[in-house]
């Protein structure tokens, strides 16, 4: 769904006089840091005058703006992974995400050698963060735990909690189970926001049944190996009740049990149900990967008044970078972006 659409069902509340002010929790906006970071970093190959690559840095709070004017978020939140944050799912599957710091250099003119690149992208996400505590915004990261994971914990806590509407903002695609009435993926490289209905339109299969499409078919980014002989448009040959019945894996390997000798799919999938059933638990962000302790602090989070804006120690920070026209006009930036966050009342 693209965003005028969007925001037009939305917003239709609001167009009665009567209707109550916004307050924090109604419009949440949560981002992968490390996703949306990334991506700037590939995308915008500049230098300060220095000679220093700034585009992660500079691209991301460039598009942090542009999300808060797209979005008008009542609260904002960065989530990043934490150190180690692969270890849980690793322990299931030693594969996961294996062979993505083995990339190509973003940049041959920049950077001499990977090393010199890694170094580069670890400065900018640190320098990041210092950007980041100065804004009304929440930051979050925890050691040994996805972003993933935290994302789906204050997407559930916000919704059930607080009537919450929830953006998350990652290409990321498993965020795509946790879709619901209330809570709506946003893909930046597509500019595309996915909605139940969006969901439906693209993959063929209901939100709540996403992660078995997932488990079914794998996922080749994350090193996950889906059902051999099993592809997108066989899935539903297979599987038609993916497309209009909430399932269970219990109720994909009974189906396939009943049907074990009608084709060599279902019989895989009985046989390797236990590698399936692991593939899932590491999909699965219905059951996220964090402990109580972690749950427990985020909790606490989101009832904590937003940090103040400081914009002072922002500028300083952007001139000793030498950010320059990075972002246009940038007391005005701030202003328009952020200083609207901290009216918005519990």
């Amino acid at each position: 769904m693209k965003h005028k659409e969007l925001f037009k069902l939305l917003d239709e509340v609001q167009e009665d006089k009567t209707a109550p002010k916004l307050k924090i929790h109604d419009r949440v906006l949560l981002i992968d840091g490390l996703n949306l970071f990334f991506r700037n970093f590939a995308m915008l190959n500049m230098v300060n005058p220095d000679g220093v690559h700034i585009g992660g840095l500079g691209g991301f709070l460039r598009s942090l703006g542009a999300l808060i004017r797209q979005i008008q978020p009542t609260s904002v939140y960065v989530v990043f992974d934490g150190a180690g944050s692969t270890t849980n799912r690793k322990n299931l599957l030693p594969e996961y995400k294996s062979g993505r710091n083995l990339q190509r250099i973003t940049n041959w003119e920049i950077f001499e050698n990977l090393d010199d690149e890694h170094d580069s992208k670890v400065d900018q996400i640190v320098r990041l963060i210092q950007y980041l505590k100065m804004l009304p915004v929440k930051t979050v990261a925890f050691d040994k735990v996805e972003a993933d994971d935290v994302i789906a914990v204050l997407a559930k806590k916000l919704e059930s909690k607080y009537n919450s509407n929830v953006f998350i903002v990652s290409s990321d695609k498993d965020f795509i189970q946790i879709v619901t009435d209330k809570t709506i993926v946003y893909r930046p490289m597509e500019k595309e926001y996915y909605t139940r209905m969006t969901v439906k339109e693209k993959f063929g299969v209901i939100a709540e049944n996403f992660i078995l499409y997932k488990t079914l078919l794998g996922d080749n980014s994350d090193k996950i190996p889906g059902v051999k002989g099993l592809g997108e448009k066989g899935i539903f040959k297979k599987f038609p009740e993916l497309q209009l019945t909430v399932l269970s894996l219990d109720d994909i390997i009974s189906i396939s049990t009943r049907k074990f000798k009608d084709h060599v799919v279902y019989s895989r999938i009985v046989q390797d149900q236990e590698r399936l059933r692991n593939s899932y638990k590491i999909m699965d962000l219905h059951n996220p990967m964090i402990d109580e302790k972690e749950i427990e602090y985020l909790n606490h989070l989101v009832k904590d008044d937003l940090p103040e804006l400081n914009s002072k120690f922002f500028i300083n920070l952007y001139e000793e970078d030498k950010l320059g026209g990075m972002i246009r006009n940038l007391e005005y930036w701030l202003r328009d972006n952020f200083s609207e966050l901290k009216l918005y009342s519990e």
